[in-house]
């Protein structure tokens, strides 16, 4: 490839990275959850929101609680009967609503009266289930596809195959790393100094054993740390590797055992996303999501270094580009780690 199209390239590379900050948030669109419980004659919702996404909702108090859900069973709507609301060290906020009900059967319609108010992209799970943790149904809606429909029976109902919880929150964990800036920026800074696609090959596999660890432990609520120090964490694992490939000059020492470290850091800011839409929270099935999720994290991940690694493997052969474009690109990373640092500490 001619030198001229290599410095193209490596500049369109270091676009990319300055720009991606900008144009996005380092956090997903947004996620929550709402956990349903038909009982004989009331329906308990549980329905959980971070306070960020609340804040483009007008609504709030009493008019947001009746707003949050909107429930009909056959031609009947059931309306809010009681509400609470309390809010956990994560700044997840939890309502607690109340539906009172008279039909003993028919088809139960959920959708949600706020997500058209969120950000573009956010998606909430909602599910269903009897008094003794039986699933009637479950799915991930949007703006787009906003409802759930069960059919609520006298009798005990099969709970529904888990092909299709395995198959969303195998999606969502794609999405999460495509749109997750800040993992996408710390994969980019190891991928970008790797001298083979072994070495890379090598570095992802300690940060996907890390974070598989962390994400299952933190899931199952053995290691609790509160959302405001993990993601300042992550975001100084950001900077960290930015000014590593500076200072390093492609020497790289214990890079696995570095990213191993980080990788740790990194699977409690994917368990987030988990908690966030109730899983593990509650009785609702965790084994499910919890694998799906973490397999789509890995595809999204190999993803990206199908993408970045043949880029600069391409790239390394001009002579310019371990002398400009890595020092550029890694400069880029490490201030869009320190903002997002300064920004994380304040919040």
């Amino acid at each position: 490839m001619p030198l001229r199209m290599n410095q193209r390239l490596a500049t369109l590379l270091a676009t990319l990275l300055v720009l991606s900050p900008a144009i996005a948030s380092a956090h997903d669109p947004g996620l929550s959850s709402a956990n349903l419980t038909v009982k004989a004659d009331s329906i308990d919702a549980v329905v959980m929101f971070n306070q960020r996404d609340l804040a483009s909702i007008e609504a709030t108090g009493e008019a947001l609680a009746i707003k949050l859900l909107q429930l009909r069973l056959g031609d009947v709507s059931l309306h809010l009967a009681s509400s609470r609301v309390a809010v956990d060290s994560n700044n997840n906020a939890s309502f607690q609503l109340h539906f009172a009900r008279q039909t003993g059967r028919g088809t139960l319609r959920v959708s949600s009266g706020v997500i058209s108010e969120l950000p573009f992209g956010h998606r909430q799970l909602i599910s269903v289930c009897t008094t003794d943790r039986q699933t009637l149904g479950e799915r991930l809606i949007s703006a787009r596809e906003n409802e759930l429909a069960v059919k609520i029976r006298s009798g005990l109902q099969s709970p529904p195959t888990s092909h299709g919880r395995f198959a969303e929150f195998f999606l969502l964990g794609v999405h999460h790393i495509l749109t997750g800036y800040d993992h996408l920026l710390f994969l980019s800074g190891i991928l970008i100094v790797c001298s083979s696609f072994s070495a890379a090959m090598r570095i992802i596999t300690c940060f996907t054993i890390a974070h598989s660890i962390t994400l299952g432990l933190a899931t199952f609520n053995v290691l609790a740390i509160p959302s405001r120090f993990v993601e300042p964490m992550i975001a100084a694992s950001i900077v960290y590797v930015g000014i590593e490939n500076l200072w390093s000059h492609g020497r790289l020492r214990w890079r696995e055992v570095l990213t191993f470290a980080f990788g740790l850091v990194h699977g409690l800011g994917f368990a987030s996303v988990l908690r966030e839409m109730g899983i593990g929270t509650s009785d609702v099935g965790v084994a499910v999501p919890l694998f799906s999720f973490n397999v789509g994290v890995e595809a999204g991940q190999l993803l990206v270094a199908g993408c970045v690694l043949p880029i600069a493997c391409r790239l390394k052969s001009a002579e310019r580009f371990p002398r400009i474009a890595v020092p550029v690109v890694s400069s880029v990373i490490a201030c869009a780690g320190a903002y997002w640092f300064v920004e994380r500490i304040a919040a």
